[in-house]
């Protein structure tokens, strides 16, 4: 199916393995109450980070998604790429469930799962619910936020030019959601970043130039930087297709 540069963009999800305790060391519950051998050190107290195998497959199917490795309109069955990945099917099923919620993909009964194939139509009415959510939320932010803390988001900008510099369009669609997430949350409204970044989740940025895109972040800054309320209209209308 074409998916070896899935693999080559993420790790394989390899099986967790429990290390062999050895003879005369002490046992785990001993080390809990504190208990140690002459032999050793204590062991230091430093916390355990679980990893997601769901998350991990999820973040690479969200990649093979946007380079295109996933083709719309084509099937993909939970097992055979569980088997790409190195996983059972029920991480990969788990995955494609909040993928299907996101309307990335969309169930096949007893095939699958078929990647989702949006029209130019669908991409303009996402494009217009975007622009009605984030348009007057950053209007507003205008009027309101200290000159100076605009700033601080010259970072995710420039990070956000950086990606479409190098055509990676995974790495683009991360720095995007985190540069609209960081604008936004000068707001101070949790909901409204969680629904936004769900709606950016959708943009298919195969279809769009990045660097123009990344260049309107820069621009906006700039226009809210020099308080130019004619500039950032401008601008604001240029990155959500808005007349």
């Amino acid at each position: 199916m074409g998916m070896t540069g899935v693999e080559q963009a993420r790790p394989r999800v390899a099986p967790f393995a429990v290390p062999e305790q050895r003879a005369g060391s002490a046992s785990p519950s001993q080390r809990s109450r504190g208990e140690h051998t002459h032999s050793e050190p204590p062991a230091p107290r430093v916390p355990v980070v679980r990893t997601s195998v769901r998350g991990q497959v999820l973040d690479a199917l969200r990649a093979a998604l946007l380079s295109g490795e996933l083709v719309p309109g084509e099937v993909y069955s939970a097992p055979v790429l569980g088997e790409r990945f190195g996983v059972s099917a029920t991480p990969v099923r788990e995955a494609m469930q909040l993928l299907a919620r996101e309307g990335a993909v969309e169930v096949v009964p007893n095939r699958g799962f078929r990647v989702a194939e949006r029209s130019a139509r669908e991409l303009a009415e996402l494009a217009e619910v975007r622009a009605l959510i984030e348009v007057p939320v950053v209007l507003r932010l205008a009027r309101a936020v200290p000159v100076s803390r605009w700033a601080s988001l010259r970072p995710a900008a420039e990070e956000t030019v950086a990606a479409a510099a190098c055509g990676d369009v995974a790495r683009y669609a991360e720095v995007d959601r985190a540069f609209h997430r960081a604008v936004l949350g000068l707001a101070g409204n949790e909901e409204l970043v969680r629904v936004a970044d769900d709606l950016r989740r959708r943009v298919v940025w195969s279809a769009c130039d990045l660097a123009v895109d990344a260049g309107h972040h820069v621009l906006l800054l700039d226009a809210l930087e020099a308080q130019d309320a004619s500039a950032l209209q401008t601008v604001l209308n240029a990155h959500f297709h808005t007349p």
